[in-house]
């Protein structure tokens, strides 16, 4: 795409079909260079990658050679059927249908690049519901309540730390 210039930098986030919280600390960092690796194949550039055993995060550079939707569907698909041939669980893994995408500004990007590296302290105040009802919320995006994730009771949540 001779002179197309571009600086777009998405946040994306899902969750595990039913809110499992299934992602081991064993095999997660492999599953994050998976997906870093699907992304680079995209000739996307990854800028954070992190989550919780029920769900992702990542920050990127996105290209406009592709789409959102159709990037988040080869990560989502190709992922779900790599972690199904290493057998990191017992029975079939699959992402819960949808994500959340989120733009931002350069200037928001270290900010952003340090709210997802924190996620595992970022989650001993609040849950992944109220996570990303904020995130709806701050965007001002329109949602329905009946296909927002459920919440499930989780081990890594401690409300207001007791």
């Amino acid at each position: 795409m001779a002179n197309t210039y571009t600086q777009i930098h998405i946040q994306a986030v899902f969750s595990v079909q039913n809110r499992q919280c299934i992602i081991s600390d064993s095999w997660k960092n492999e599953l994050y260079k998976y997906i870093t690796g699907i992304i680079k194949n995209n000739k996307h550039k990854l800028l954070a990658i992190n989550g919780m055993p029920d769900h992702i995060h990542f920050l990127f550079g996105l290209r406009p050679s592709q789409s959102i939707s159709d990037l988040l569907q080869d990560i989502k698909g190709n992922s779900s059927k790599w972690i199904n041939e290493k057998k990191f669980i017992k029975g079939k893994f699959s992402w819960q249908e949808g994500y959340g995408a989120f733009s931002y500004r350069k200037s928001d990007i270290h900010q952003i690049i340090n709210y997802i590296k924190n996620q595992q302290e970022h989650h001993r105040k609040k849950s992944f519901t109220e996570e990303y009802l904020e995130l709806l919320k701050e965007f001002n995006i329109d949602y329905d309540e009946r296909y927002i994730f459920k919440p499930v009771k989780v081990n890594y949540f401690v409300p207001n730390g007791t």
